[in-house]
């Protein structure tokens, strides 16, 4: 199947890596674009940009929008083989995440400190979509996502193979007291729930962000950033 992503940062990404693309719609002069378009096989329809309004159901497309086959995703055991023998792995595992701007802001991050991967749920839980592709910047095209069908199952199998599972709630330890020198699983939960129940017990250790405001909890993105940069500070040393 193929679906519409639009922004010119996605557009450019998509261009840079090579992805197969199946059309391309150009409503706005971007000499960067116009470079990268130099390049592509796939086919390019200038279009104004009440027709691209139309064709991509927003007005927020940039000018631009490319039509592609959905992205794909990997298995668990692909994503475990990705690590990089040398230092520590960090997989980002989403309880039921439901804002694709959540989860495009996570896939930034997550590009930034070299993650290997994120995981989601197939069911119940935003996947990769338009929306998560355009705040993303092209983050979707560049990290590696596993579906899954049973996170808890997802855990122990991780577990498994030497990685520790460490939750993200608001009664757990300061996560500024856990050395994080291991294959790191970070669990971010729902934007509402938290973690549920079952992923809380499958976790090794529970981290919590101290808040010293009258707000009593952070954005799911933000904490997942700030743990992200944690842990990659605890794996790359200076």
């Amino acid at each position: 199947m193929a679906q519409l992503m639009y922004g010119k940062n996605v557009v450019k990404q998509i261009l840079k890596d090579g992805s197969p693309v199946r059309k391309i719609y150009v409503a706005v002069n971007d000499p960067e674009i116009e470079k990268l378009l130099k390049h592509t096989k796939a086919p390019v329809e200038r279009v104004p940009r009440a027709q691209l309004n139309r064709i991509t159901k927003t007005p927020n497309h940039q000018g631009i929008a490319a039509e592609v086959d959905d992205y794909p995703t990997c298995t668990l055991d692909e994503l475990m083989r990705s690590k990089k023998e040398a230092g520590k792995g960090l997989i980002i595992l989403l309880d039921e995440l439901e804002d694709p701007h959540n989860l495009g802001a996570i896939l930034r991050t997550a590009d930034a400190v070299g993650a290997t991967g994120v995981i989601f749920k197939k069911t119940h839980a935003v996947g990769l979509t338009p929306a998560v592709a355009k705040v993303s910047a092209g983050a979707i095209n560049t990290v590696r996502c596993a579906a899954v069908t049973n996170l808890s199952r997802a855990a122990e199998k991780l577990q498994e193979n030497g990685w520790w599972i460490v939750g993200a709630d608001m009664d757990g330890q300061d996560y500024r007291s856990l050395d994080y020198a291991m294959d790191t699983v970070l669990v971010i939960g729902n934007e509402g729930k938290g973690i549920s129940r079952l992923m809380r017990e499958k976790c090794d250790f529970v981290v919590s962000l101290p808040m010293q405001g009258k707000i009593t909890s952070l954005n799911a993105s933000v904490s997942a950033g700030i743990l992200m940069y944690e842990i990659y500070s605890k794996h790359f040393p200076l």
